[in-house]
């Protein structure tokens, strides 16, 4: 089927320029905006300006049920205001005039992927999120703001959280209390940030390794992602928690099938993403087992907070030529399936303009989604290419319900799951970032957890004679800038949205984790050292970081590293680049013990010749702020215990290739995974 065209950029790194024009293009469209009117309910004087809720209004007493609270407050609201609560703003759209948040009601913020205060430290962030929530509380009813965040794979925008491996990684470690443990941690450090918000985490089965979005997934097999639900359990912890100061609301994404999305070789090289945002074209039954099914416990057992609608689109007629149906309007799936069946009670917040994607008007849109089941609709603005966000969906909202299009009930009902959440949160009680965990920020506690993920994240691939783990007092030579970049180490959704090679945090490299083993190290970035008499190598080779969109294989090219100067990285290939393949060539031909470690998103495909050169493999993925744990299990500090949580392929051809495939024949099956230690 042919597949439209995208943008390269859906989600564009976001810089405090960027922020004045969109200041200067939001002032002029609201010029053009009246703020909508009428009340709803029975809203104090309606017909003309509201009153101010009196002080022992039942919202505002903490002693009585949540319920009553929000049914009080919503019958004070006017239709603008329940409007305003259903916006979601980008900070930068709002952050030189904060008056907006008031003017406008606007019910929550988040940050874009790079978008940060000035220093980019916690208490910047703290401050930052506080003087938003100033503006939200000196609106008539005082509702506050709602801040969300990609909290990924820790508080990853933030410089000195504590970052740990991607989701990839953690499906190796085949241990749902490490990976709660990590939900916790980075749930205490976003929220003694202010943000009480995290769109995490991502329930994907990622059943095809061209998509770059694999390494947010846990895995290929739904069992396993489903086994690791339990990060949702750490993040808002157990029911009755969400108010304590070191949870968060978490987000299951994405619903549903995005994962699933058919690779098209023909958009490969157009500057269109192959697979991601794209079509899932598998039958009813195969979707309920392989895209809903993680959603089950989420929903039923952890109570997941807010559910994140796919970019892509679902098509499960008999022959996938049918209509394919945009995530973000499909009320069988939204209201059928996950508010229905499912019973879920939460919020539906949309990604990233993704309604924007959906066919017709920007009326047609915020109709069709509507009514579908969304209820937070996130609509920064991106000016100058696109000047209009939550200031155009305000008013079209608004139109559509005054017009009968979209029944008032349907307002009601967003609303009421919105300023559920808010209440739940205790945000009406205690508006401001409570700070007590902020010196826990990246804390030794919270590293040596990061370091056990990753050492147990490390899958052992290959181990002729023993070659690992190595001897601490023989000398060892180090090749590869891979191994003392610890940007390329945490990939994307660190610090910026594609991530970046020369990007900074505190943490370790793994360089850094021979030097601590190993009594004579000798570093050569490109391998053109002498190698000393009787060393061993530890070639560390693998991807350059990127994320959703630019990591497709055949990609777009793209130029995102502040380092690199400009020119294009190349599109993504699942394969060792030249360079590397050269490095690990000369340098394992020099040495009688050559070790590779790969930094990757997924599996890459290695040459059969130049992995007979190679003694040892080690699948590291994405460990993010702590390398030393993968120099833990390289000299023996701890065992190889990680297991393979997507097949290995012999080469980029057999993609997709997914246990329990009738001609099922990888390099490494799923779960694989040898064992070594001292």
């Amino acid at each position: 089927m042919q597949r439209p065209l995208r943008r390269p950029l859906q989600r564009p790194r976001l810089r405090a320029a960027v922020g004045l024009l969109a200041t200067a293009a939001l002032s002029t469209s609201l010029l053009a905006v009246s703020a909508p009117s009428g009340a709803q309910g029975s809203a104090p004087g309606a017909g003309r300006e509201p009153a101010a809720a009196p002080a022992d209004a039942a919202y505002r007493n903490p002693r009585l049920p949540t319920a009553r609270r929000v049914a009080d407050l919503l019958a004070r609201m006017t239709l603008a205001e329940k409007i305003g609560q259903m916006a979601q703003a980008e900070r930068l759209d709002v952050d030189a005039d904060t008056s907006l948040i008031t003017t406008y009601g606007l019910g929550s913020l988040l940050s874009g992927g790079g978008s940060t205060p000035t220093p980019n430290t916690a208490e910047a962030w703290a401050d930052m999120v506080d003087r938003y929530q100033r503006a939200a509380l000196a609106s008539r009813l005082g509702i506050p703001l709602l801040y969300g965040v990609d909290s990924v794979h820790g508080h990853s925008n933030l410089v000195g959280a504590t970052i740990f491996p991607h989701n990839i990684g953690l499906g190796a470690t085949r241990d749902p209390r490490l990976v709660e443990r990590i939900g916790e941690i980075t749930a205490q450090e976003t929220r003694a940030t202010g943000p009480q918000w995290a769109f995490a985490p991502c329930l994907c089965v990622a059943r095809d390794d061209r998509w770059g979005r694999t390494y947010e997934s846990f895995g290929e097999d739904p069992d396993l992602v489903t086994s690791m639900t339990t990060a949702i359990r750490g993040l808002q912890g157990r029911p009755g928690q969400l108010d304590d100061p070191d949870h968060v609301l978490a987000s299951a994404k994405h619903f549903a099938g995005d994962g699933l999305t058919t690779y098209d070789a023909s958009a490969a090289g157009t500057g269109a993403y192959p697979i991601d945002q794209g079509v899932t074209q598998v039958d009813r039954e195969t979707f309920d087992e392989l895209a809903l099914a993680p959603y089950w416990p989420a929903i039923r057992k952890y109570d997941v907070g807010s559910v994140m609608p796919s970019f892509s689109s679902v098509d499960w007629t008999e022959d996938g030529l049918g209509n394919p149906t945009k995530m973000h309007a499909n009320g069988d799936l939204l209201t059928g399936t996950l508010k229905g069946d499912m019973r879920f009670d939460g919020i539906v917040i949309s990604d990233w303009r993704a309604i924007r994607q959906l066919p017709g008007s920007y009326r047609d849109q915020v109709k069709a989604s509507v009514l579908a089941g969304v209820d937070m609709f996130m609509e920064p603005i991106q000016a100058p290419n696109n000047p209009s966000g939550w200031d155009e969906f305000i008013p079209t909202l608004t139109g559509l319900v005054d017009s009968g299009e979209v029944p008032v009930s349907r307002i009601d009902d967003a609303v009421t799951r919105i300023l559920t959440k808010k209440f739940e949160l205790g945000l009406f009680e205690h508006p401001f970032t409570d700070r007590r965990h902020i010196d826990d920020i990246g804390s030794p506690q919270h590293r040596k957890v990061a370091r056990r993920a990753v050492a147990q994240s490390q899958v052992l691939l290959k181990n002729e004679r023993r070659a690992v783990p190595l001897a601490r007092r023989a000398p060892v030579y180090v090749a590869g800038a891979k191994a003392d970049s610890i940007g390329d180490q945490a990939g994307g959704w660190t610090v910026t949205w594609q991530g970046g090679s020369t990007n900074e945090i505190p943490g370790n490299t793994i360089l850094d984790g021979v030097r601590g083993e190993a009594t004579r190290v000798t570093w050569s970035p490109d391998g053109t050292k002498p190698v000393p008499a009787g060393a061993s190598a530890v070639v560390v080779v693998g991807e350059t970081p990127y994320a959703e969109g630019f990591g497709d294989v055949g990609g777009p090219q793209w130029a995102y590293d502040p380092g690199d100067n400009g020119v294009p990285r190349p599109a993504q290939t699942m394969e060792l680049s030249a360079s590397d393949q050269d490095l690990v060539r000369s340098v394992c031909s020099k040495v009688e013990t050559c070790v590779v470690v790969l930094l990757s998103g997924r599996p890459i495909v290695i040459e059969p010749s130049l992995l007979a050169s190679i003694d040892a493999l080690q699948a590291a993925w994405l460990p993010g702020s702590q390398g030393e744990g993968v120099t833990d299990v390289l000299f023996g500090r701890r065992p190889y215990t990680g297991r393979l949580p997507v097949s290995w392929p012999r080469s980029v051809a057999q993609e997709p290739i997914n246990v329990g495939d009738a001609d099922y024949d990888p390099l490494h099956a799923y779960g694989f995974g040898l064992r070594a230690r001292r």
